[in-house]
């Protein structure tokens, strides 16, 4: 989204495009991921610091509404961010361990959600998929804590049997 665009569209909704407004819309246009309102007021303060966490909040609640943004509300119930992607559709990967969001396209996927409304005679308007679980970095940590004794060192794998002899 360029400058010029952002322009366009918020003219139309009567409103101006502010020196302030422009500098939010270029630095969460260039953050990857999904940040919450406290991450990227942060990356704006660096850049100028007379931006006050409000105008952060009503500016990205506005490109929300202009469709710039969609806001994601995951299981944490934490509202994060991120630009909308022009005419692309994307499901998310949700790690309950630390919070990673993986986003992933699958077109065959996308085509059994077609296939299934159709059989149903079901119009879909919008669709959002979140899977929940353990990411692999996570899942990793999580078997080589398991295989550590108290005091470090790695135990070889035993049966129930073995720890209780």
């Amino acid at each position: 989204m360029e400058t010029n665009q952002f322009k366009t569209r918020i003219s139309g909704e009567g409103l101006k495009a502010t020196k302030q407004r422009e500098e939010i819309l270029h630095i969460f246009l260039k953050s990857p991921g999904h940040k919450n309102l406290s991450q990227i007021y942060g990356q704006v303060a660096k850049v100028n610091p007379k931006i006050g966490y409000a105008t952060v909040y009503r500016t990205l609640k506005l490109l929300t509404r202009l469709g710039l943004a969609t806001q994601r509300k995951f299981a944490d119930g934490e509202t994060r961010y991120e630009p909308t992607s022009e005419g692309g559709h994307h499901d998310h990967l949700i790690c309950l361990g630390c919070g990673k969001i993986i986003e992933f396209e699958d077109k065959p996927l996308e085509t059994l959600q077609d296939g299934i409304a159709q059989r149903y005679r079901f119009t879909i308007f919008n669709h959002r998929m979140e899977l929940y679980g353990q990411c692999a970095d996570c899942s990793q940590k999580k078997a080589t804590h398991r295989g550590k004794r108290k005091d470090g060192v790695l135990q070889q794998n035993r049966t129930k049997t073995d720890r209780s002899l």
